[in-house]
């Protein structure tokens, strides 16, 4: 059985965020997509909240509006097949349970979807291949932010993901569009 996750799908990506990406409201409308998909086929849905530690950035702090669901997201509370797992690292199976409640729900491959691409997405997804979980990801229902440093250069949003997502490819994710 396939479940879908759902990586940081949070205020602080929005435009209004302290982290924005540009792409959120195109990869919202494909999450929304997939959460629908999920909920009418009796699929499990796996929430991802980040949460930054008191003496990191002021971006994700519980009880925020930056670290709440964006829009028309979040569990359905009254759905035993959705729970919310809370990380404040990368990925998601660190310092989490999701592990096991995967194993639980006979959950033998994931979904991914959400933001940043090149960060959290990415680390969860590494980390779902090395607990020997088959790994899909949705490109559209994911987003990232432009990266520039000064010896390597700049690259944009779009190059960011692509790039992202090709590594998690060639490691043996699959790429699962609508």
């Amino acid at each position: 059985m396939q479940t879908l996750v759902i990586i940081d799908a949070q205020n602080e990506f929005s435009a209004g965020g302290k982290r924005p990406v540009p792409d959120v409201l195109p990869a919202l409308e494909v999450i929304k997509k997939r959460i629908a998909i999920a909920r009418k086929n009796g699929t499990p849905i796996a929430w991802v909240r980040h949460f930054n530690r008191p003496h990191e950035s002021p971006a994700f702090m519980p009880g925020t509006w930056g670290s709440e669901y964006l829009p028309g997201l979040g569990p359905d509370v009254s759905n035993t097949l959705e729970r919310e797992f809370k990380k404040d690292v990368y990925g998601a199976f660190t310092g989490s349970d999701i592990g096991s409640w995967l194993t639980d729900m006979g959950s033998s491959a994931v979904l991914i979807t959400g933001f940043y691409t090149h960060g959290c997405v990415s680390t969860t997804s590494r980390e779902a291949i090395m607990a020997g979980l088959a790994v899909s990801i949705d490109p559209d229902a994911t987003a990232t932010i432009a990266l520039e440093h000064a010896l390597l250069g700049k690259i944009s949003a779009a190059q960011s993901k692509v790039a992202a997502l090709l590594q998690l490819e060639n490691m043996g994710a699959r790429m699962e569009a609508l």
